[in-house]
């Protein structure tokens, strides 16, 4: 496994090492020990999956302290624009996002540490997405963020959005206080 730093400190892409042949391909996706050796200290203890047609917008989301997450992202079938919001009101890159494409074909993996808002729209109908989280979920602790806050500008890639009753009623980012801190 490979790691690819991101403009945003915080924020990592993840490249498997895949094993292919004639019959397929095998990698792991996951290893507690690779991540330690290089660097990455975080225990996962919550595996959640969506499964989502093309148009989806699922975010942009995250859990107050002291019930924050760390996310490592993929996609198992299908394609998502993921996206991360930096959250964390001492950061230099605060209010910035980064957003990149995972999919069943590039195999990568999108490690998103506390204090960021996360997000993603659906490329390809019936796409599947598995993510890790480092502390369990709390819905008292959740928080969203309007995915389409101007202030944000992000560009999602998809026509006609599908979005939930609780996304489209995101707080504005104008409006929002941060309990991040670097």
């Amino acid at each position: 496994m490979q790691l690819e730093k991101t403009p945003i400190e915080g924020l990592i892409i993840l490249k498997p090492t895949i094993f292919k042949d004639d019959r397929g391909y095998f990698y792991e996706s996951y290893n507690k020990n690779r991540l330690q050796e290089l660097g990455i200290a975080l225990d996962f203890v919550q595996d959640n999956q969506s499964f989502s047609q093309k148009g989806v917008i699922r975010g942009l989301h995250y859990q107050k302290p002291p019930f924050a997450q760390a996310k490592l992202i993929r996609v198992i079938k299908g394609s998502i624009l993921d996206v991360a919001v930096d959250i964390r009101k001492d950061s230099p890159t605060y209010g910035q996002y980064f957003a990149i494409t995972l999919s069943e074909e590039n195999h990568l993996q999108f490690l998103i540490h506390e204090g960021f808002a996360h997000g993603f729209s659906v490329l390809e109908n019936d796409t599947i997405v598995q993510y890790k989280c480092s502390r369990f979920y709390h819905k008292e602790a959740e928080g969203t963020i309007l995915f389409d806050d101007p202030s944000l500008a992000i560009p999602w890639n998809v026509d006609d959005p599908i979005v939930a009753e609780k996304d489209l009623n995101g707080q504005l980012f104008s409006t929002f206080i941060s309990p991040f801190t670097l």
